[in-house]
């Protein structure tokens, strides 16, 4: 049996990267998949053909989940079309990166709404179906950089920390009617967005990291697969770094 076989997964913010990596991975361990996507819908019709190759349901959503009607929307329309919901990953998320001293209220505004107000907004619409199921499971991706911070970052680093806080009053606050909330905090992942940077750059991010190698969207992806299936069934609350042993 696979791991997650027949239950109904949310990803947000699946349409590249570690979203995408997250979708594929529940479709190949036998989830259902809903996804949501922001711009490109040729993006998401393909990724919904992708998914489907693995004999499962999947369907694509435009929706913005730093709006809360839009979120509540959405997941009463995944529900409706699934049937259920059993997990939901938050990971829709943005960086507009610059100096404390330099930033602009926008930059943390947009920041701080995008990245922590759409895990609450999901969130909060997720654990009604949750709460009248008695079980579910709530994976947030949050960051290295929100346990230990990062210069250029305070926007970014804050979102990502106060995701954390949010995980764990969750945990604390659903764990009777047997709803689990963890968040996974990846490292230095290679992405689309780090294949724009130099080589030389790259090799020194490797280098600081005990592994010497970055990671990899479908590590990240495998993390989350575990929180989710029941080989996690007694764990709530905590953060799982997927880091290469960065902070170490």
């Amino acid at each position: 049996m696979k791991l997650v076989e027949n239950k109904v997964a949310l990803v947000t913010g699946a349409s590249r990267g570690i979203g995408r990596a997250i979708a594929l991975r529940f479709a190949q361990e036998g989830a259902h998949v809903a996804f949501t996507y922001l711009s490109s819908v040729e993006k998401g019709e393909a990724l919904v053909a992708e998914l489907e190759q693995y004999g499962i349901k999947a369907k694509g959503y435009r929706s913005d989940a730093s709006d809360f009607q839009a979120a509540d929307a959405l997941v009463s329309q995944v529900v409706a079309d699934f049937g259920t919901l059993d997990v939901l990953i938050n990971n829709a998320g943005i960086t507009k990166d610059g100096l404390l001293m330099r930033m602009s209220e926008e930059q943390w505004d947009t920041v701080i709404t995008v990245n922590l107000k759409s895990v609450f907004n999901l969130t909060k619409a997720a654990i009604k179906t949750m709460m009248r199921a008695k079980t579910g499971s709530i994976i947030n991706l949050t960051s290295v950089v929100g346990i230990r911070g990062n210069a250029g970052q305070a926007n970014y680093a804050a979102s990502k920390s106060g995701i954390i806080g949010f995980t764990k009053s969750v945990a604390l606050e659903l764990g009777s009617r047997n709803i689990r909330s963890n968040a996974v905090a990846p490292g230095f992942i290679e992405t689309e967005m780090t294949d724009a940077l130099e080589a030389k750059a790259l090799d020194e991010w490797k280098q600081s990291i005990p592994m010497k190698r970055g990671g990899q969207p479908e590590e990240v992806a495998d993390a989350c697969i575990f929180l989710a299936s029941d080989l996690s069934r007694y764990i709530t609350g905590q953060v799982l770094q997927v880091d290469g042993g960065m902070l170490t």
